[in-house]
């Protein structure tokens, strides 16, 4: 389970983040390649310093990394009511 009380499933496009509220629409772009992915915040996380997110590996599959990479966030839809 996420903690937003959601199922957590590696197929989907879902990230965990410390503060954006759930629901929260988020690009990611993996600097190295220039891929993006837009994922949906459900989680809350990660706790190791120097991580700003924790996407699902169907997202990294999309920005085409496993592991650690550097990448840069854009809220594209903020949470509405949550």
């Amino acid at each position: 389970m996420t903690s937003s009380g959601e199922a957590f499933s590696p197929a989907k496009l879902t990230a965990a983040h410390r503060t954006f509220p759930f629901g929260t629409m988020v690009r990611v772009t993996n600097i190295g390649n220039g891929r993006t992915v837009i994922v949906r915040i459900n989680d809350r996380g990660p706790f190791g310093k120097g991580r700003s997110i924790d996407v699902t590996p169907a997202a990294a599959r999309e920005l085409r990394f496993s592991g650690l990479t550097a990448v840069t966030l854009e809220v594209v839809n903020p949470a509405l009511g949550r």
